[in-house]
């Protein structure tokens, strides 16, 4: 058991595209459970900002950046053994892969490919995912809402290729338990009501695939 009283949650994932709240889902499970967090930290990437303003020219070191930041991460959490202890991440490692897809050519996605075998990351598979989904308008609305300097110029075309690609991914993902959730209709960060909703179905998935859609409420 937790120091709250509830059982250790193992490892959890709150994934989704840009805008869609995983950090901020994550920091209220890790008080929920009383169990530390794996950030992402985009903000220490000091490419992001040239990439979502220019695109292709910023793309290869943006990725092989967080490639390497996610190896580091990792081999701290093997080292600490964090994930026997109860953690709750707001990425998991196969995004990387994933956003190298949709934003390297073909000759730099090679390229990405050989340096991740190089490096042979395999992080445990999570006792959860989260996938949390929304329209690219919502995505649109709550970046431009939390207003971060380096997001400023992300387009919605961007967003869309990106939860496309989300979308095939999870539509194939059985590594892990999986519970997708339409966070288009709830509030689960601001409003109790929802979170509460939400934490219950959290902690009733042992395995399968599980769909959270409940009935809209007001932001």
């Amino acid at each position: 058991m937790s120091a709250s009283g509830l059982p250790t949650p193992g490892y959890i994932v709150v994934e989704g595209p840009i805008g869609v709240g995983k950090t901020s889902l994550v920091k209220r499970l890790s008080e929920s459970f009383a169990c530390d967090t794996l950030l992402e930290a985009a903000e220490e990437n000091p490419f992001l900002e040239r990439f979502y303003s220019d695109g292709g020219s910023a793309a290869f070191p943006t990725q092989l950046f967080f490639l390497f930041q996610r190896n580091q991460q990792l081999e701290r959490l093997r080292q600490a053994d964090l994930f026997r202890q109860g953690l709750v991440a707001d990425f998991m490692l196969e995004k990387d892969r994933l956003f190298a897809e949709v934003n390297l050519d073909p000759e730099e996605l090679n390229l990405y490919q050989q340096v991740y075998q190089r490096l042979a990351m395999e992080a445990p598979a999570p006792d959860l995912v989260v996938y949390l989904q929304a329209p690219v308008d919502v995505l649109v609305q709550r970046i431009k809402r939390r207003s971060r300097h380096e997001e400023r110029h992300i387009d919605s075309g961007y967003l869309q290729r990106l939860s496309d690609a989300y979308t095939h991914f999870f539509h194939q993902y059985d590594r892990s338990p999986l519970l997708i959730v339409n966070a288009a209709t709830i509030n689960p960060v601001d409003r109790d009501e929802d979170y509460q909703l939400l934490l219950e179905q959290i902690r009733s998935i042992s395995r399968g695939k599980h769909y959270f859609n409940p009935a809209p409420t007001l932001f």
